[in-house]
Order: C-alpha cells, then structure tokens, then sequence
C-alpha cells in the first residue's frame, strides 16, 4: 500500500505568539505532524499598490497530499491577516520514514 507524498505549506505570521497557537492546532487536530517555527524575518512585499516593510514570523508545516486542502483551509481559518500568504508543495523525494511518519496522518 502505498503512502501519499509528503507536503510542505508555508506560511507567514505576524508574530510569534500567532504563528505558535496555529502551529499547535493544526498539529493537534493530525492535519500536520509538525510545524517549524521560524524567527523574525523582515519581508518586503507588494500589496494592495504599495511597497510595504514589516518583521514577520514563518511557518513550515509538514503534512501530506491527502490532507494538504483541509490543512490549507484550516490554516486559512486560524490565521489574522484577511489575506494570508500560504503556499504548499509535493515533496516525493523524502525519506521511507518521513513518508510514514507524514503518511500515517489521518486528520
């Protein structure tokens, strides 16, 4: 039987605090087996036709094919900005472990 391929959704919060309790409910509602939560970072981005500075938090989640929409939607639901950036990707070059580990997932 196989398992589905291993995906990662990216994400950025803008702070800690937020980025931390999206991280555990995704993580403990089984739509993700983990979250890495990264550092402040500055971002420089394009929105709403104007440039815009700001300190951020990512978000790495690590799920799989079956649940990427659910997760992605959750996510969606959890975060405060009206629009969030969330981005996700097939990874099928993975370990046999990883690929279980996030293929026993059930959501």
């Amino acid at each position: 039987m196989s398992v589905p391929a291993p995906v990662l959704i990216w994400c950025p919060f803008p702070d800690a605090q937020s980025a931390k309790a999206a991280a555990r409910a995704l993580v403990e509602a089984s739509l993700a087996a983990c979250a890495n939560i990264l550092p402040a970072m500055e971002s420089v981005y394009a929105w709403q036709g104007a440039v815009h500075e700001g300190a951020e938090v990512g978000v790495l989640f690590k799920t799989n094919a079956d649940l990427r929409e659910r997760c992605i939607e959750r996510l969606r639901g959890l975060h405060p900005y009206e629009e969030p950036a969330i981005l996700g990707w097939e990874c099928p070059l993975s370990l046999p472990a990883t690929m279980a580990w996030l293929g026993a997932l059930k959501g």
